[in-house]
């Protein structure tokens, strides 16, 4: 089996090559990038170098992505910014190569029968959150009768002697996204009617809640996400009553980032700066990244949970599931780096094998097999847990 990783020298890209080199199914990583220094510093001494082909990519043009893709790949994994997304997937429909993606798939619905018609398959969505969240979500679809209450929890943030700064808070994603996954709109349901709320609205005090999570004790839980698009999808929001889909954080969070949106400082529009045109946000950007970066012996934390409660062979029923892993120091991959390239590994394989056979346009909550996926991420130490009533 021969994989490519779109942006194989990122941080995912990396804890990708590293899942792929110790799996005894793939034969040759071709690590694309435009980074060709092959540097993949703690790294090498847990990498079979040998499994690995550089191949210099310019990950802005569809054309050099497929030639990529036309190097005898079976399957490739897009882990390029998110702006380069749409790049990626038709690159991968005019090489005839399946793909798989970390990314939300609200803006590739029009490529379903293209790709169909090529005979490959596309599953974005394959990552932490969403990814494994929404596999879950889907199991929980087959197994209850009916769903009444289905809320998502999902966050990375750092352990506890690593909150150094005022925000409780340290870099484990790309900074930029993080900003701008503040300022996107929710849709809830709240006692089965449909909730939305504007990216003004996210931090409001009344929609800020506090969870008690297994093992952390109290976290923040910040409106996060479209959970009607899920609902949907499973086709059980006719029974839904209450479904979030959440961010978490330390407490105090959206204290600080509430007066931060109120007075603009999120705004994309350009402010003049003597003759230099600049937007808050660029400056958020480029003042806060280097102050939030994790120390070489700091950990960072990913925590999901998720919470389903309905009839089950006829009986009221609740099944909650938790997920919390740290940074591994010894490799030095950050705990979001594979928790989110691990996902995107297994499927990518099970897809190359013939294990998801489906075309076309997949998503994880309905094409992905939960019992072989959640094998799959036990055997890389992502352990979800699960306590059913």
């Amino acid at each position: 089996m021969i994989v490519a990783v779109l942006g194989g020298m990122g941080l995912q890209g990396r804890a990708a090559l590293l899942d792929l080199t110790r799996s005894k199914g793939v034969d040759k990583v071709l690590c694309a990038d435009a980074v060709q220094s092959g540097d993949l510093g703690k790294l090498e001494r847990f990498i079979d170098r040998s499994k690995i082909e550089m191949v210099p990519m310019d990950g802005s043009s569809k054309r050099d992505i497929v030639r990529v893709l036309k190097k005898g790949a079976d399957v490739a994994i897009d882990l390029l910014p998110v702006q380069l997304m749409p790049l990626a997937f038709e690159a991968a429909i005019e090489a005839g190569v399946s793909l798989v993606s970390t990314n939300y798939a609200h803006t590739l619905k029009h490529l379903h029968q293209p790709a169909l018609k090529a005979g490959m398959a596309l599953m974005p969505e394959c990552g932490l959150d969403p990814g494994i969240d929404l596999v879950i979500c889907g199991q929980a679809a087959r197994e209850f009768d009916e769903i009444h209450v289905i809320n998502s929890y999902c966050g990375g943030f750092p352990e506890k002697k690593a909150c150094t700064n005022p925000l409780n808070y340290k870099i484990s994603w790309n900074w930029d996204m993080v900003l701008r996954s503040h300022k996107r709109p929710a849709v809830l349901i709240r006692d089965g009617r449909k909730v939305s709320l504007s990216a003004e609205e996210q931090h409001r005090e009344d929609m800020i809640t506090n969870i008690d999570f297994p093992g952390l004790g109290e976290v923040e839980a910040i409106p996060n996400g479209d959970t009607l698009a899920y609902t949907d999808l499973l086709g059980i929001t006719k029974t839904v009553r209450e479904a979030g889909r959440y961010a978490l954080r330390w407490p105090g969070w959206s204290s600080l980032l509430r007066p931060l949106k109120q007075l603009g400082f999120l705004s994309e529009e350009p402010i003049d700066v003597d003759g230099c045109l600049v937007s808050p946000h660029q400056f958020m950007v480029k003042h806060l990244e280097p102050r939030l970066q994790y120390q070489d012996d700091e950990k960072d934390l990913v925590a999901m949970l998720n919470v389903f409660k309905g009839i089950k062979k006829g009986k009221k029923a609740s099944w909650v599931n938790s997920l919390l892993i740290e940074r591994d120091l010894e490799t030095g991959l950050l705990a979001m780096n594979f928790s989110v390239a691990g996902p995107a590994s297994i499927v990518a394989q099970m897809i190359a094998r013939g294990d998801i056979t489906q075309k076309g346009l997949l998503a994880p909550a309905v094409d992905v097999p939960y019992e072989p996926f959640m094998k799959e991420l036990e055997r890389r130490r992502i352990v979800v847990k699960e306590e059913v009533s």
